[in-house]
């Protein structure tokens, strides 16, 4: 009998990728083999931490209402973040999908498509606490990558006022360290160079276990369990791990020891995305950061300090309630501060059950504006930095052959730079190159040998 299909559309962040990862080897170790949109089982991973990428998820969804009159026995899932969110709401809405599944119900994935196959509707978006059996799973597929995600921890105790995430992935909760160093092993062993540590607020890793005694039952001390700056030295100590990095970080809680560690460690990347969102104080207040403009440049001054040679990225709103034209102009100049190598910016949008102000609105042809202004600006620094990493060296890790030009290699800097090099490397290989050209997101580079 020829094997059943599956195909996971993936929309969202690195914790999604993963996510997704794990969908996939569930259902191989269920026998499905990989396929396309037509395949028996879809499911469609979803991203709700903005409005736009939300309206992209119900556009999908509709579109496989024809290929499932034309394949009745096809499985349609939504899983992740709109699915927690939406609940049996997306049920109601589209009469064609069978199963929705929030982040926290991945590891009952056999037993859910198994009832979706005899013919029942589920919703399954139970926000199990704590350290609930299941909520971490190092399930995958063969690694086809020197690189790969491990999740260190997973939802946000910081309730920004903004944000859905703490709704829709719950509170913050920590993996025990020991899961996390045998996972990192396990991908070592099967030729892994570098890991990302992935977590919505991955430095406030551990301060759930000192917070709460009895939040994790394998934890008999709340003492031994370590903090991130700790995780990062355990993980770059595991044999065979060339590279540790690690998203998203929140400013508050970014400690002075993990400072000293990206600054002594050389297996620990130079590479931090520090997200600001904005940089008026009032807007701060408004959305509940917990930090001011002057901490967070104090932060980014004592970064560079320690890692002269550092890379920072952040994440900008524009157009936040009540946000002046005075006010993005703070913004602004944190960018001609900072100098950021990257930002990733948006225009505020709404989310449901969020603690955000409702008066104030800001109208979308001024933040259309204010968005476009920050990204010119940014494309000028971008500008800048690239150019100046002309004629010098570079370390990469070669992550496989150049999506844009087979007969090239393409490898990362520890700043998270992509560098294109001439020739087929084996992927894994650190080599040096001299970097010859800066393009607008990456550069190119020749090795020397």
């Amino acid at each position: 009998m020829k094997p059943e299909t599956y195909y996971v559309r993936t929309f969202g962040c690195q914790m999604n990728e993963r996510d997704s990862e794990r969908i996939a080897a569930l259902l191989e170790a269920m026998g499905y083999i990989p396929g396309d949109e037509r395949a028996d089982v879809v499911i469609v991973n979803t991203c709700s931490v903005r409005e736009k990428p939300e309206h992209k998820v119900y556009s999908e969804l509709g579109r496989y209402g024809g290929l499932k009159r034309r394949r009745p026995g096809m499985i349609l899932a939504v899983a992740g973040c709109v699915a927690q969110q939406e609940g049996e709401t997306l049920l109601k809405r589209i009469p064609h999908l069978d199963l929705v599944m929030g982040a926290r119900a991945i590891a009952r994935l056999p037993q859910l498509i198994s009832a979706a196959k005899n013919g029942e509707r589920i919703v399954a978006t139970e926000m199990n606490g704590g350290h609930a059996a299941g909520l971490f799973g190092a399930e995958r597929p063969a690694p086809r990558s020197p690189t790969a995600f491990v999740v260190a921890m997973t939802g946000c105790s910081s309730r920004c006022t903004y944000c859905v995430v703490p709704n829709v992935r719950g509170p913050a909760v920590s993996r025990p360290k020991n899961e996390i160093i045998e996972e990192v092993a396990s991908l070592a062993a099967a030729g892994v160079k570098e890991v990302t540590l992935l977590g919505q607020n991955v430095n406030a890793y551990g301060l759930d276990f000192r917070n709460d005694a009895v939040c994790c039952a394998t934890i008999k001390d709340k003492n031994d369990a370590p903090d991130f700056a700790e995780l990062l030295e355990l993980v770059s100590a595991v044999p065979g791990i060339e590279r540790v990095r690690f998203t998203t970080s929140h400013p508050k809680d970014l400690s002075d020891r993990l400072i000293r560690v990206m600054a002594e460690n050389q297996k620990v990347c130079k590479y931090l995305h520090l997200p600001i969102q904005a940089g008026a104080d009032r807007v701060l207040e408004r959305m509940g950061r917990g930090y001011t403009r002057a901490q967070y440049l104090d932060l980014a001054r004592r970064l560079r300090e320690a890692v002269p040679e550092i890379a920072l990225s952040s994440d900008f709103i524009v157009g936040f309630p009540g946000e002046s034209d005075e006010e993005f102009r703070d913004t602004l100049d944190v960018i001609e501060q900072v100098r950021y190598h990257q930002i990733y910016s948006f225009c505020y949008s709404e989310r449901p059950n969020t603690s955000a102000p409702r008066d104030e609105a800001v109208e979308p042809q001024a933040k259309l504006e204010r968005l476009h202004v920050l990204q010119a600006k940014q494309d000028q620094i971008t500008r800048e930095i690239m150019e100046a990493y002309v004629g010098g060296a570079q370390t990469i890790l070669i992550e496989g052959a150049s999506k844009t030009d087979r007969t090239r290699s393409t490898g990362r800097t520890q700043c998270n730079l992509p560098v294109h090099v001439g020739g087929i490397i084996e992927p894994g290989t650190l080599i040096t190159v001299r970097i010859t050209r800066a393009l607008k997101h990456s550069l190119e580079g020749e090795h020397v040998k």
